[in-house]
């Protein structure tokens, strides 16, 4: 599925849009380049899930978790320096926890990732524009912004 969105309001709002559909158990694996909207389309997840509290990249913590209707554990793969870091820090327990993942930079760990995981990409489309582009989503209906 391929979205397109003409600002960031429209990126967040995409992500509330999946972020209403997602279950416990789902990963959302995000990729694209720095300043792609990766965070603020997490944001967007964050808002469907019940979330309040302002959303923040966390390159610097590597995993922040928020609680919600659903918990959010939003990993920032960036700093990693591959799989073994990943598992180091114990994020496989939160992809087969008891809520949603969504990991920026899921490309550096692409080999631990469920097989299932919703795989992202958000590609800048010109100023403020995104092509953003959703691939093994699960049958649960999802229209344009």
């Amino acid at each position: 599925m391929e979205f397109f969105t003409r600002s960031g309001e429209e990126t967040i709002a995409l992500g509330k849009k999946l972020g209403s559909r997602l279950v416990p158990g789902d990963c959302v694996a995000l990729s694209g380049p720095l300043g792609a909207g990766k965070t603020a389309f997490t944001k967007g997840i964050a808002l469907a899930l019940g979330i309040r509290e302002p959303v923040t990249s966390p390159t610097f913590t590597v995993i922040s978790e928020y609680e919600g209707t659903v918990p959010l554990y939003h990993i920032d793969a960036y700093r990693l320096q591959g799989p073994a870091d990943f598992i180091n820090l114990g994020a496989e327990d939160l992809l087969f926890g008891q809520g949603v993942c969504v990991i920026e930079w899921s490309e550096r760990i692409r080999e631990e990732l469920p097989d299932d995981a919703i795989r992202v990409t958000i590609e800048p489309a010109g100023g403020e524009g995104r092509r953003i582009t959703l691939e093994n989503w699960p049958r649960r209906e999802l229209t344009p912004v």
